[in-house]
């Protein structure tokens, strides 16, 4: 089942480019970069990746992306994440990225932009991979600070596929951010948002009221709402859901007590993401992988997952029914 697996066309629709910084891609940016950092060894960088909750893992994930300096670090991060994820079968990735993490530093947005859409390019052109990117704000932040970057980013909205919301999640409802979303969709651009992975299922429902979401990022815990799960059931709104992550950031204890079969009963639309890959243990493969193990799964399982990130990922319907094709012949020939 791993090499069935492996070779399945898959698509990455949640994933954090700064998240899929490896530790050793830290050390040799640091040195690039002159940068001292508070760890000896790749070793020790590891061992440090053991987190009690989503925000011991952001203390961790923003203190290493500040290697980050040049359009060329920014290329360099999304290279080797695209490299790792072809060779596990990814056929489309979209990256988030946040953008104010970075400005915050004094890194440019067009510095970001540049390093990115170059190495977007470069994936396509090496790989065969078509990509799209999804511009973050940071919930933790104040939304003046979110309407901010969004008109900084305007010269750049022909290079940006969508707009998100991330970062803690705790005491940050989407609410908060309804005139920011308002005013992504004014200028044409698609909204999705995490929502009911720390916080409550009515988060989930914020997102789809006042942000207008096309997507839910997570969105484990609407569970606890059966009204909620019916909606998301009739209206098939597809959930971006990373079991790695969850199990690593303690949303549940073990894979096994994931309430991914659970959605999957309910009818929900689910898709199979890494989030941050090399802060939780693997990329979409390893996920894959990690739900055949514990949940038995059979092949028409995974290809509906892999139909449904297809179906519903930023992408034009010409490349769609390229894949969607692609997919059924795997389909069938396995």
């Amino acid at each position: 089942m791993k090499d069935w697996l492996k070779a399945l066309p898959k698509v990455e629709l949640h994933l954090h480019i700064e998240g899929s910084l490896e530790p050793e891609l830290m050390f040799a940016l640091a040195e690039r970069n002159g940068i001292a950092l508070p760890y000896a060894s790749v070793e020790e960088v590891r061992a440090a990746y053991d987190f009690s909750d989503l925000q011991s893992f952001l203390d961790l994930y923003y203190q290493g992306m500040a290697v980050l300096r040049t359009a060329d670090d920014f290329h360099d991060l999304a290279i080797d994440y695209f490299r790792r994820a072809q060779a596990e079968g990814v056929v489309h990735v979209e990256l988030s990225f946040d953008p104010q993490a970075h400005l915050s530093r004094g890194i440019g947005f067009d510095v970001q932009i540049e390093g990115l859409t170059r190495a977007m390019r470069h994936g396509e052109r090496e790989w065969g991979l078509s990509t799209a990117l999804i511009m973050s704000f940071l919930r933790d932040k104040p939304a003046e600070d979110a309407m901010a970057v969004l008109e900084q980013a305007e010269p750049y909205l022909e290079l940006i596929d969508a707009v998100g919301l991330d970062s803690a999640e705790s005491g940050n409802p989407p609410s908060k951010f309804t005139e920011v979303f308002a005013r992504a969709k004014a200028l044409g651009l698609p909204r999705v948002a995490h929502a009911g992975e720390e916080g409550p299922a009515s988060y989930i429902s914020e997102a789809l009221d006042m942000l207008d979401v096309c997507r839910i990022d997570h969105g484990v815990r609407c569970l606890e709402d059966q009204e909620l799960v019916a909606r998301l059931r009739e209206t098939q709104m597809p959930l971006t859901v990373c079991p790695l992550s969850n199990v690593r950031l303690k949303v549940v204890e073990r894979i096994q007590d994931h309430p991914l079969p659970a959605l999957l009963d309910a009818g929900l639309k689910l898709t199979l993401n890494s989030d941050d890959p090399a802060y939780f243990g693997g990329g979409v493969l390893d996920n894959y992988l990690a739900c055949e193990q514990a949940f038995g799964w059979d092949k028409a399982t995974f290809i509906t997952m892999a139909r449904n990130a297809i179906e519903v990922a930023f992408m034009d319907e010409g490349r769609r029914q390229v894949l969607l094709a692609k997919l059924d012949d795997y389909s069938q020939a396995t």
